[in-house]
């Protein structure tokens, strides 16, 4: 009996172990040359791939840029990444994404996200929150890619909408509810 459990225990820890060295690889602090680089690219493939996305992005008063962010998980799980907040196309703060999650899970992705503040009201709650997280301080509505809404139906019925895009890997279900965005001072 005790060599069963612990030999459980061991496989849990070594899976643990495992996903922790690949999380913390992805996750280093990057400069803001490296951030504003990942941004600009994530910016190219959301007017590439998301149907309308110029003018959603013309139509939005702040525009959170997340490129890249890395989800795994085995049991337990996480996701980071960083970006930065643009308003007028210019980067003006700078944020990082962070969620621990616990239950049936496997595997790893990497993925774009972009948020869009529709409303000053919205983007300055966002600006000025010490850790804003999504689900709690503001309702963000997931828009499908192949979806194509006005911008005057995002303004009045989604105040800030999100597009998840560009995924690269194996694990179900990337969401936004629960994920906390905290301003960050890169380098």
């Amino acid at each position: 009996m005790f060599r069963r459990n612990f030999s459980t225990i061991f496989v849990a820890l070594f899976c643990l172990s495992l996903f922790l060295s690949v999380l913390s690889s992805f996750c280093y602090a990057k400069t803001k040359e490296e951030i504003n680089a990942s941004v600009n690219a994530a910016m190219t493939r959301f007017n590439k791939q998301v149907k309308g996305g110029t003018n959603y992005l013309k139509g939005a008063k702040g525009v959170l840029v997340m490129p890249d962010i890395t989800k795994a998980g085995f049991i337990i799980g996480g996701k980071y990444g960083q970006g930065a907040l643009l308003i007028e196309g210019k980067p003006v703060d700078y944020y990082s994404i962070a969620e621990g999650s616990i239950g049936w899970q496997i595997g790893a992705v990497k993925y774009d996200m972009i948020i869009l503040f529709m409303t000053d009201e919205v983007l300055n709650k966002f600006r000025k929150s010490e850790g804003w997280e999504a689900g709690v301080d503001a309702e963000v509505t997931l828009i499908d890619v192949g979806t194509e809404a006005s911008v005057e139906t995002l303004r009045s019925q989604h105040p800030v909408a999100g597009f998840v895009f560009d995924q690269k890997g194996i694990m179900g279900g990337v969401s936004i509810k629960g994920a906390k965005f905290s301003r960050i001072t890169p380098d």
